[in-house]
């Protein structure tokens, strides 16, 4: 009998020992980036109503939680300046854990489909340029660290998910997101501080992929039960709404960030009227909510030209394009990065274009320039502002061209229709009279068929390259100035 009890009370202290042990999620960890200078989220589990203690190697300062009846708790901590600094962090409820090599720095998180997702050694049948080079010179981007958080469904929210932070070299830079790599090389290189990348994406996702169930049903018709969600996109899982927001998402809301790039549309291509801009900035709504970290920075990359409706010549993919630029208009703090000239002809049909370097550093220059005080970082693509009709010539006037409508001769990409609707490739060059007022500096555009103009269009295909560009070397926003 004695035993017995003497048994069943080291047991009992064994499972005690088990319980009293802190667990964390693995978002963090070893390796992890903070958020510099701010109250950062830690969180975690522990036995019901047991005190959490948490003490880290940069400050004196001890912060408690008391762990609630589901045993969650959660902490904010001050972080230092950014640094290469290795620290560290300890939580205590009774069994210590550790997590070291911690650094601070700049937190992005990297969302969207597959052409974020894309990793630096791309997909298969579908390279990222300068691959070879990149690895090389990994061993210089020792402060980019990243963690992918699995691409998984859920029926419901998920707070936690199995990843673990890793750091920038030529052995591991080939997993990290392309897109998010270069934004984080050239963010790092500049501020010469740590940048971490939070990947949680999903090749094919469509935006309603990460509302969340409430949002789908007050603003949607898509099915929020996940049985209906699975039956009605049972071809193309990765399109299914909700089921991935919960999954890949959902884990990463407690984290502190500075701000979300986001690269996705390709599959809302075709949707209906404004649907896309305005579901676009419902979602920006609901993960600044969900984040609670105020109007943080949203950049987000217009899709790349693309042979959609097996024809080059339709118009699906530039209506996206233009819902993704109405988008920008009506988010706050966001900001949209064009990428019509990155894209080689040869890859009408290459959904996953190969330049994905530039991708990155266009958005990277976005950062540098509205949140980090490079103001003469020239970031924004030139866009269409008004144009006026004299005769035969259509006087085409842009807006964020940085002074310079290039080349001065010769441009292409423009189309003009009369009131036939009919579109003719045009004839497009610079035109400036010294002395002249408003109206005199401008694009003249014409076309030998249309004698009485009405419209014009600038790339506003699926799949057509301009070379407009403006004093940034950045392309013109594909546009239109008709609403046919």
């Amino acid at each position: 009998m004695n035993k017995r009890m003497i048994l069943f009370t080291v047991l009992a202290a064994v499972v005690c020992c088990v319980q009293a042990k802190v667990r964390l999620p693995h978002l963090i960890g070893d390796n992890m980036v903070l958020q510099q200078q701010t109250d950062a989220r830690l969180w975690g589990w522990a036995a019901p109503g047991r005190t959490v203690t948490v003490t880290t190697s940069w400050s004196d300062q001890k912060v408690t939680a008391k762990a609630g009846k589901d045993g969650r708790w959660l902490v904010k901590v001050r972080t230092p300046k950014a640094g290469y600094q290795p620290l560290s962090i300890t939580f205590d409820d009774g069994e210590a854990v550790t997590i070291n090599n911690v650094v601070s720095g700049e937190v992005w998180v990297c969302a969207g489909q597959s052409n974020m997702e894309m990793p630096v050694k791309g997909f298969g049948m579908c390279p990222v340029e300068g691959y070879n080079h990149h690895v090389l010179d990994a061993a210089q981007s020792k402060g980019v660290r990243s963690v992918k958080i699995p691409s998984i469904m859920r029926a419901t929210p998920q707070d936690d998910a199995q990843c673990e932070w890793r750091q920038c070299s030529p052995k591991t830079v080939g997993e990290f997101s392309a897109t998010g790599y270069f934004f984080a090389r050239l963010l790092s290189r500049t501020l010469d501080i740590p940048v971490g990348l939070i990947e949680a994406n999903k090749g094919g996702s469509r935006v309603e992929s990460w509302l969340t169930k409430e949002n789908l049903e007050k603003y949607s018709s898509d099915p929020t039960d996940s049985v209906e969600i699975c039956n009605k996109w049972a071809q193309w899982d990765y399109h299914r709404s909700l089921l991935w927001g919960n999954g890949t998402f959902n884990p990463i809301l407690n984290f502190t960030v500075k701000g979300i790039l986001y690269y996705q549309g390709c599959s809302n291509v075709g949707d209906p009227g404004d649907q896309y801009s305005e579901r676009m900035k419902l979602l920006v709504d609901q993960w600044r909510s969900q984040f609670g970290l105020g109007e943080i920075p949203f950049y987000f990359v217009q899709i790349a030209p693309y042979r959609y409706d097996d024809n080059d010549n339709a118009i699906s993919g530039a209506l996206l394009r233009e819902q993704q630029w109405k988008a920008a208009q009506i988010i706050p703090n966001s900001s949209l990065v064009c990428i019509n000239d990155l894209v080689y002809p040869y890859e009408t049909t290459q959904i996953h274009p190969t330049q994905k370097q530039q991708v990155g550093e266009r958005l990277a220059f976005t950062a540098l320039n509205r949140d980090y005080g490079f103001e003469t970082v020239q970031y924004k693509s030139s866009s269409y502002k008004d144009m006026t009709i004299k005769g035969d010539t259509v006087f085409i006037h842009l807006q964020d061209n940085y002074w310079c409508d290039a080349p001065f001769e010769q441009m292409e990409g423009f189309e003009v229709a009369g009131e036939d609707r009919v579109f003719y490739p045009a004839q497009a060059r610079h035109f400036w009279q010294p002395g002249g007022g408003y109206w005199d500096e401008a694009i003249i555009v014409t076309a030998p068929e249309v004698k009485q103009p009405v419209a014009v269009r600038y790339c506003f295909k699926n799949f057509q390259i301009g070379n407009v560009k403006n004093g940034g070397n950045l392309p013109l926003f594909p546009f239109r100035t008709d609403n046919w």
